[in-house]
């Protein structure tokens, strides 16, 4: 006899069987059924104040776990995902929503149905643009196929899948899964990969001044201590982009910093630029990785791996995936090992505060590296503290969370309750804009609700200070928020503000005590003060403007 479960029962026990131990969403009416099932199983829902916080939540959460989830309603919830889920499709983060939808009994009795856009599909034929597969469960019979396929295709590829529920499918029969979800690992093809580890290996053998390029997809595809033992066994000095950085400790003695073309460091830049062979390993050619395309990367000197592609010079090697080539490159004479130290990443220097000096981006970055512990993580939001931030110490490997890529603003508040829920060993140093905050700031209320106690600088400069240094105008202006007093708005958590570096070093002592809740510290800063790096990036970028 063959054992039968419901849809939506299918889908929380492949959930659970993934290792999944939480869900972030909203509730609403066409998803409440499956939202009684989750909270019957083992899955903890994580409900927040919006549904774009839940989508920067879960995001956060798939980029520390492997795998995330995200549940919402249909239509208002998933639209209003829907540019959360964008970004982990750029950047690469697997992620599994699931939205409900009208049942479909009733969509013949009436066709006006509460929430619809256009049709009945609009939703679900958006997402074909924003995920790997999109897919709604509305036969019993082929529901556990469409299930199981989905979250392959979003193990494999590391992007987001789109699952939907009719609300009337939820409770129907389906035969129950055979067994646990089999994913088996894609494997290389043998030849294209053994020529590819040859050809790389001879470059590398015959360089002088090879360097490593390490991106995203290192992190991805959980290649960090693969990319350690590279380096280890070569001792080749090893750089990261944006998007990719934390992929080794920035404390190891091969590490160089990061690398964005003339954006970034002079020394870094150099280094890797004149490099007779720079093994590119899983990054993302994006402007920003790439400086604005002030990136000199020569294809001649070039080894470019990422997820099922090498590309030597001008030729390349389909089919061969990233975790194989690295492993095999690993293993094969790549050539004697680089003794001469990297001579880039050192201790940072002895941080002095002066009691009545005003603070300064750079200076409250400078003091920040030094606050960074082995038991923070980085949660960094869009605007000058991204670039500012590049110039942290990581003490670990994936440590560090931003969206360096599709550069969404709003992204770091929720992304601190994911990365936190998933790892509470992990305290969360949050660097957000006054603009940035304004956009998803409520959800602190999440971080009170659930006991989170993440330390939160917002850096108050009166305003879209990145869009100040591209293009100056009236509409880089915003309202100023008391952001220290969010605490007796939320009946919860320790807010001060700060103008000084004496004050700034109070306000850390205390905010590193207060480890019961949250602290949100309010550190106001000219607004035309800025890092080095976003003069850079803003004299780049404002000509394009003019």
């Amino acid at each position: 006899m063959v054992k039968s479960t419901t849809i939506g029962g299918y889908l929380v026990t492949r959930l659970e069987q993934m290792g999944l131990r939480h869900i972030f969403g909203v509730p609403g009416d066409y998803v409440l059924s499956f939202y009684d099932q989750l909270e019957a199983s083992k899955l903890k829902v994580i409900g927040t104040c919006t549904e774009i916080g839940a989508g920067y939540a879960a995001d956060a959460y798939a980029r520390v776990n492997g795998l995330g989830a995200v549940c919402v309603t249909y239509c208002v919830g998933g639209l209003n995902v829907l540019n959360a889920i964008a970004g982990a499709c750029a950047e690469k983060s697997p992620l599994i929503v699931i939205s409900g939808a009208p049942g479909l009994g009733e969509r013949e009795r009436t066709p006006l149905l509460h929430h619809c856009v256009r049709d009945f599909d609009t939703q679900q034929q958006i997402y074909k643009h924003v995920t790997v597969a999109s897919v709604e469960l509305n036969d019993p019979e082929t529901a556990g196929d469409l299930i199981d396929d989905a979250i392959r295709r979003c193990v494999w590829e590391k992007r987001p899948v789109y699952i939907e529920i009719p609300r009337d499918m939820a409770t129907r029969k389906c035969p129950a899964a055979d067994g646990p979800l089999r994913i088996k690992k894609p494997f290389s093809e043998p030849e294209p990969l053994a020529e590819a580890v040859a050809e790389a290996s001879n470059m590398l053998r015959a360089a002088k001044k090879p360097v490593i390029l390490a991106g995203v997809e290192m992190h991805r595809f959980g290649l960090q201590k693969s990319l350690v033992e590279l380096v280890d066994r070569t001792g080749f000095p090893v750089a990261a982009t944006m998007l990719g950085k934390s992929v080794i400790s920035e404390r190891h003695g091969r590490y160089l910093g990061v690398y964005e073309g003339s954006v970034g460091h002079e020394k870094v830049r150099r280094r890797v630029e004149q490099a007779d062979c720079v093994l590119i390993l899983g990054a993302f050619m994006t402007d920003i990785n790439l400086g604005i395309h002030t990136a000199r990367l020569d294809t001649h000197r070039t080894i470019y791996a990422h997820s099922r592609r090498v590309a030597i010079k001008h030729h390349h090697y389909d089919d061969v995936f990233l975790g194989d080539f690295v492993e095999a490159l690993t293993a094969s004479p790549v050539g004697r090992k680089h003794a001469k130290p990297a001579e880039l990443s050192a201790e940072p220097r002895p941080f002095r505060p002066q009691k009545n000096r005003d603070l300064s981006v750079r200076r409250f970055f400078a003091r920040m590296d030094h606050y960074l512990q082995d038991n923070t993580i980085v949660v960094c939001d869009v605007g000058d503290c991204l670039f500012a931030a590049a110039d942290l110490t990581i003490h670990k490997s994936t440590e560090f969370l931003c969206p360096a890529y599709y550069t969404s603003m709003g992204f770091a508040i929720p992304a601190a309750i994911g990365s936190q829920i998933r790892n509470r060993r992990l305290r969360p140093i949050v660097f957000v804009g006054d603009g940035a905050f304004q956009m998803t700031g409520g959800e602190l209320s999440t971080i009170a609700r659930h006991r989170l106690n993440p330390i939160i600088f917002v850096l108050n400069n009166k305003g879209y200070t990145t869009e100040r240094f591209i293009h100056e105008g009236p509409y880089n202006n915003i309202h100023g928020w008391s952001y220290h007093n969010m605490p007796q708005v939320m009946n919860a958590g320790w807010g001060c503000e700060v103008r000084t570096e004496g004050e700034l070093e109070e306000a850390l002592g205390i905010a590193q005590a207060n480890s019961k809740n949250f602290s949100i510290i309010n550190v106001h800063l000219d607004s035309m003060d800025c890092s080095a790096a976003l003069l850079r990036l803003g004299e780049r970028l404002g000509k394009r403007v003019k």
